[in-house]
């Protein structure tokens, strides 16, 4: 008997070492950062100095012009990227997935950028957009010869962002799709084309069915992305123009670490906790229509 209960528990002995680490990297600061979107800390040296104050928090972040502001900022963000990354990664997976000569190059360049660190990127970027940058001479070219400001134009910024989210995130996504191709049995195509279902109907009829559950992960994983976006916004543009690419995780960033409003970063952490939750039990909800 004491040998059974021994066997039963030598898979959580071994699980002990990984469960501590996900307890304090995971759990803990997790907790802490719940408790302390309830508190107001007065002194970052102590954590007794930890003062309850109930909701005022949130009070305040209801009243925060500036949150609503990234509020917009992320949600805009969420609109332009995650449509462009469901669908365009998923025509380049059927582009790539063709028998062709040389094709695993093809999928290398694509998946290249993914590889590419976000701050090498974002100052190859910075180039690209500036004023004299590679973009602006190639519109020079034309007879309007219009200079777009990318990077210091309010109404430019964040698209100009979103468009680094997108070359970077392509070719991740494409990767997830072609797996999801290659175990589709060919009989399924052979049937189809000769029920006349052939050239890209067969993948409306075939492809797009067969892979509609990784449609609805890679629309949840970029949107989830999406809304915690903060390298390239860090790197290109601070936040800035006039808080035009500021998002919820930068502007979390910049209470905690540089105005070290610790307490009123956890409350805005934790509402940003809430809406990931539910956009995840969304997803599921929806994967299992």
């Amino acid at each position: 008997m004491k040998t059974r209960q021994w066997n039963l528990s030598i898979p959580y002995i071994f699980l002990l070492p990984a469960l501590s680490l996900l307890i304090i990297a995971v759990f803990l600061p997790a907790f802490l950062g719940f408790f302390f979107s309830f508190c107001s800390i007065d002194d970052l040296t102590a954590f007794p100095q930890c003062r309850w104050i109930g909701l005022e928090n949130f009070q305040l972040l209801w009243r925060d012009k500036l949150f609503w502001q990234t509020i917009t900022n992320s949600l805009l963000y969420l609109v332009g990227v995650v449509p462009i990354l469901i669908f365009i990664p998923l025509g380049l997976a059927i582009l790539v997935n063709q028998k062709l000569k040389g094709i695993n190059w093809l999928r290398m360049s694509y998946y290249l950028p993914v590889t590419v660190s976000i701050v090498v990127a974002g100052i190859s970027w910075q180039a690209f957009y500036s004023s004299n940058g590679i973009i602006n001479q190639f519109l020079n070219i034309f007879p309007w010869n219009v200079e777009i400001p990318w990077l210091t134009s309010p109404d430019w910024a964040i698209w100009s962002v979103m468009i680094v989210t997108i070359w970077k995130g392509i070719g991740f996504y494409m990767v997830i799709y072609l797996a999801a191709l290659q175990s589709i049995p060919e009989e399924l195509y052979e049937a189809a084309s000769i029920d006349g279902s052939d050239g890209w109907r067969k993948h409306f009829d075939i492809t797009i069915p067969m892979v509609r559950s990784s449609i609805f992960f890679v629309g949840v994983i970029s949107a989830i992305a999406a809304t915690k976006v903060f390298e390239e916004v860090y790197v290109l543009t601070r936040g800035g123009p006039l808080n035009s690419s500021k998002t919820v995780v930068y502007y979390i960033y910049e209470k905690a670490l540089q105005e070290l409003e610790f307490s009123y970063a956890c409350t805005i952490g934790l509402v940003l906790f809430i809406a990931i939750f539910t956009l995840s039990l969304f997803n599921k909800r929806l994967s299992q229509v």
